[in-house]
């Protein structure tokens, strides 16, 4: 009877999960898209979360299936990112802006916090991410990925992702900062491993290489499995160093991707929409509710000064330093117009899972309260719920004008 009644508390709020899954999609295309399918599912996971309505609580079960959501999404951010273009000259101006950002990220958070080292950096490195995991969806949805503004966010949003996480692991970890990095390090390698080792057993006996590959797309689905083991051993390995399971996920997409676009050609794309079709089925979905469920809408409201000044923060140290890049440096993005360069910098300073994952660690370390971390994540979910709607809207018109 116990086992029967854990049973039930589980798929109760997973009940509620799924349903918000279903429902977002539903309002996403009554409202012609306009709002996207994310924004619903944070919307629906404050409503049924326990600062309201309280249908769905944070239980162990539901934490595993939000982590694996975070896994998937980082896992297709992974596998979208272009190794070229981030080493080509967009890329590298990228990265430079990304520098640019966190330093004055580090800045203001510094004159706002009056000299409070620890709460800078949380403040320094939450601003300057780029949610492109979340961005995915929007971009795919609105048919913008083949275009250069797509090709500039994914370039963007690659050093808004990875950049953060690793300056994340690095300077709020709690060890010494020489330890993080060797750890970091280690961490790195020992990912490069996981992807190799397989590879190199497949080239060795290429007849077992060549059933993996004939029986992909039986019952037996055998590339999806082994890119599923891939990416929790990475997300395993990750929490048993105490980094964050986003960049586990992330390392996984990458090495994955190139790994079976140098082994075989063409079989990436369809691995990618075989994840796809997992993550976005309730993994993902659950990840957006459940980030939802996190906020305590009223304590949000009390504190509007700070949730305005963190979002007008994110827009200043993220998404200006981007514009004025591409408006005035040669960024090589091949963007054309004034309103695609707002629209990148819109996209660079939506954010949202690298911001929940710095506030729940410097929550529970004690270098900020819970309150200010939910303003934080409310900040970050606003970001998606307008930036790139203004984005959309910038675009359409030129689109338009053309």
């Amino acid at each position: 009877m116990a086992e029967a009644h854990s049973l039930v508390d589980s798929l109760v709020p997973l009940w509620w999960i799924a349903l918000a899954a279903v429902l977002g999609p539903v309002l996403a295309l009554v409202t012609k898209r306009a709002v996207p399918d994310v924004v619903w599912l944070l919307v629906f996971g404050i409503v049924i979360g326990p600062h309201m309505l309280g249908f769905a609580e944070m239980s162990e079960a539901i934490v595993l299936v939000r982590e694996l959501g975070i896994g998937f999404l980082f896992l297709l951010a992974g596998f979208e990112i272009n190794i070229a273009d981030m080493r080509g000259k967009q890329g590298r101006n990228a990265a430079l802006t990304w520098v640019i950002c966190a330093v004055l990220g580090v800045g203001a958070g510094l004159l706002i916090m009056q000299g409070e080292w620890e709460v800078a950096l949380v403040l320094g490195i939450a601003s300057t991410s780029t949610a492109l995991g979340t961005l995915l969806p929007i971009l795919k949805d609105s048919g913008a990925m083949a275009t250069p503004l797509g090709r500039a966010t994914m370039v963007h949003g690659a050093y808004g992702e990875l950049l953060p996480i690793v300056a994340m692991s690095v300077l709020l970890s709690t060890r010494g900062t020489w330890q993080a990095a060797l750890v970091l390090v280690g961490f790195l390698v020992a990912a490069v491993l996981t992807v190799a080792i397989p590879g190199r057993i497949f080239q060795r006996i290429p007849l077992l290489g060549r059933a993996f590959v004939a029986a992909s797309n039986s019952t037996m689905q055998t590339t999806l499995r082994v890119t599923v083991l891939i990416l929790i051993t990475l997300m395993l390995l990750t929490s048993i160093l105490h980094l964050d399971v986003a960049l586990g996920a992330l390392a996984a997409g990458l090495l994955i991707n190139a790994g079976l676009r140098n082994a075989v050609p063409g079989h990436a794309d369809e691995v990618m929409h075989k994840v796809e079709v997992v993550g976005f089925s309730l993994f993902i979905p659950a990840f957006f509710v459940t980030s939802g469920m996190s906020i305590d809408l009223l304590a949000v409201l009390a504190r509007w000064p700070l949730l305005i000044g963190f979002i007008l923060m994110i827009a200043v140290v993220r998404g200006l330093p981007v514009f004025l890049r591409e408006a005035w440096t040669p960024t090589h993005s091949g963007l054309e117009s004034r309103r695609e360069e707002a629209a990148l910098g819109l996209y660079a300073a939506t954010g949202l899972p690298i911001i929940v994952a710095v506030t729940q660690i410097a929550a529970a370390s004690g270098v900020i309260s819970t309150t200010v971390a939910s303003v934080m994540v409310t900040g970050g979910a606003v970001t998606v719920m307008v930036f790139p709607f203004i984005a959309r809207r910038l675009t359409a018109e030129l689109a338009d004008e053309r």
